[in-house]
């Protein structure tokens, strides 16, 4: 057991799903590691792996969309999360639309937000991208299922190594 795993296997955060669009390419991955990280104003951190595709797309993107789903998507989990952009056109599979600065908006998500890129930085083997909320949506909290955490996508093997 490492070190840090007693409290590590502890944690069971919601998933989300990062969008990136720049440069006439689109790319999504699932992201277990993001949160708020400001109050006022109002900023959010996504990290995502310096390994996968959508990294290579992000890295030239104005905006990122972020995407919670419901634990009944797991099939978009697993297309986000399982799949390498390198292979497969993740957006021929799922409905989504184009929304502020030409960000992939996921028509199934729960809730959404695009957030401008503010800052890159630096974690290891991801880069955390700092975003400034400029459009959101979803479905009103109440009308909503459970959301999916890390403990439900467990088992999707990554589409890219992970080392």
């Amino acid at each position: 057991m490492a070190v840090m795993d007693v409290f590590l296997d502890r944690l069971d955060p919601d998933m989300c799903v990062v969008t990136a669009a720049a440069g006439g390419e689109r790319a999504g991955c699932l992201v277990g590691f993001s949160s708020q990280c400001s109050i006022r104003p109002v900023r959010y951190v996504v990290w995502i792996s310096d390994a996968n595709r959508t990294f290579r797309v992000a890295r030239s993107a104005d905006v990122l969309a972020v995407h919670l789903l419901a634990r009944d998507r797991r099939g978009t989990a697993e297309l986000f999360g399982g799949r390498s952009g390198d292979e497969v056109d993740k957006f021929r599979r799922v409905r989504w639309r184009e929304a502020y600065g030409g960000a992939a908006v996921l028509e199934d998500a729960e809730a959404w937000f695009v957030g401008r890129v503010l800052e890159r930085i630096a974690g290891g083997d991801h880069v955390g991208f700092v975003l400034e909320p400029v459009e959101w949506g979803g479905r009103e909290k109440a009308a909503c299922g459970p959301l999916l955490r890390l403990a439900d996508a467990r088992t999707i093997a990554p589409g890219h190594p992970v080392d």
